[in-house]
């Protein structure tokens, strides 16, 4: 064991977390994180072109905040992992996400 994995291990366990690792190559042990890296593909990095480390650590950083807190999810009756107000009265809006790949439609309140 190579002792960046020994360090790793170490301080896995220093915050309580249990290390249960799944054989490789194995992606039914470990469904969530597939569908999680699947939607990250499709949704967003499989129409972009990434730059470098920087601008790749941006765009997840964006989607991420798209994705929890704008995207919808049918699993939650079409809501957003954070919740948000029904916005039901006001003029209907269009706001750029994720460099313009996706869009947040909102109402704008009456005056």
């Amino acid at each position: 064991m190579t002792a960046l994995r020994m360090v790793f291990r170490r301080r896995v366990r220093a915050m309580g977390v249990r290390d249960r690792p799944i054989r490789p190559y194995s992606p039914w042990m470990n469904g969530h994180v597939e569908r999680l890296i699947g939607s990250v593909r499709r949704e967003c990095l499989d129409h972009l072109i990434i730059w470098n480390a920087a601008h790749l650590r941006r765009v997840l950083r964006d989607y991420a905040d798209y994705y929890n807190n704008d995207r919808p999810h049918p699993a939650l009756g079409k809501d957003a992992p954070n919740s948000r107000a029904v916005e039901a009265e006001g003029e209907i809006t269009s706001r750029s996400r994720v460099g313009g790949l996706h869009h947040r439609y909102g109402r704008v309140p009456p005056r």
